[in-house]
């Protein structure tokens, strides 16, 4: 956490960009690049040819950004549909951003038993195999769900520990019937709340030097009053934010969930990044990266509301 708190002061950018591909959001031409009509039509082809053009797409969007926005999150499930090749591409992705300099927030929202957790705890602790450390994911944060409790936090909390590494724990999703569960009254308060007690408690387990865990919150920016309310109750606790753009909210209704030294929070755009070439008049599908540059800023600027 303390990494991503520098690189974000010295970006002086709080941004994080969702690089969540589709076969809606990849341009044409990229399209008719590598899924040809004439190409050899067995399901690996078509696998590997979806993989290589979103490790492109992606490529082309980190070249734009790495040195204005500090991170990436790449939600795996749009990878994971293509099989083996799309889980390459993921990982090619987390890869390719490390060696810019970015930080990888792997958006996997992974949560089980303590035997299980602990396998999926080697997303940010590595594997051992003969006596030899692997990180085959490249990540330096993941999402974890924590609906299984502590069971399923603690092996994560372990790995953030012993690698310095991170987590982002649902707390206040930003999808609308997130309040099917989350806003259900548990002794006269929201089920989120306590949650977001949990989340600080486990978080007291891995503090870093800067003030805030190694244990994050996710908190929807389209829930504004609860933002304030849950950076009140959790001055420890840095926040992932999703919901800003395309699902509708903006930098003036995020204010509150920043720090008193606007710090304590990054926020995340997805398609608002990656598809901006589609609203932008200016530039062509050709363009998309450099338009995604160019939304990246506008982001920035918009955030900026927040001082």
């Amino acid at each position: 956490m303390d990494k991503l708190i520098e690189k974000i002061e010295l970006m002086k950018n709080p941004t994080v960009v969702g690089l969540d591909p589709t076969l809606g959001i990849v341009p044409s031409f990229l399209k008719e690049q590598y899924l040809a009509k004439d190409m050899i039509p067995t399901e690996n082809d078509y696998s590997l040819a979806v993989a290589k053009m979103f490790f492109d797409f992606n490529k082309q969007i980190i070249d734009n950004i790495y040195d204005i926005v500090p991170a990436i999150k790449p939600q795996i499930a749009m990878y994971e549909q293509f099989g083996t090749n799309g889980i390459s591409a993921y990982i090619n992705t987390c890869h390719y951003a490390k060696i810019k300099g970015m930080i990888v927030i792997g958006d996997i929202k992974r949560g089980d038993i303590a035997s299980t957790a602990e396998s999926y705890a080697s997303h940010i602790k590595g594997t051992v195999i003969n006596g030899k450390e692997f990180d085959f994911w490249k990540e330096d944060f993941v999402t974890v769900n924590p609906y299984l409790g502590v069971d399923g936090i603690q092996p994560f909390i372990d790995a953030c520990n012993e690698k310095d590494k991170g987590i982002f724990i649902l707390t206040k999703t930003s999808n609308p019937s997130s309040a099917d569960l989350q806003d259900l009254l548990v002794d006269g308060e929201p089920l989120y709340y306590k949650t977001a007690c949990l989340v600080s408690k486990w978080g007291e387990l891995a503090m870093g030097k800067k003030g805030y865990s190694k244990v994050g919150a996710v908190v929807g920016a389209t829930y504004p009053e609860q933002g304030v309310e849950l950076r009140n109750r959790m001055p420890h606790t840095f926040f992932l934010v999703p919901g800003y753009g395309a699902q509708g909210a903006t930098g003036k209704d995020l204010k509150g969930f920043f720090d008193q030294h606007g710090g304590g929070c990054i926020v995340n755009s997805s398609r608002g990044i990656i598809a901006a070439y589609k609203n932008d008049k200016e530039c062509s599908e050709k363009d998309f990266a450099a338009a995604a540059r160019k939304a990246a800023i506008a982001m920035k600027k918009d955030l900026e509301q927040r001082f």
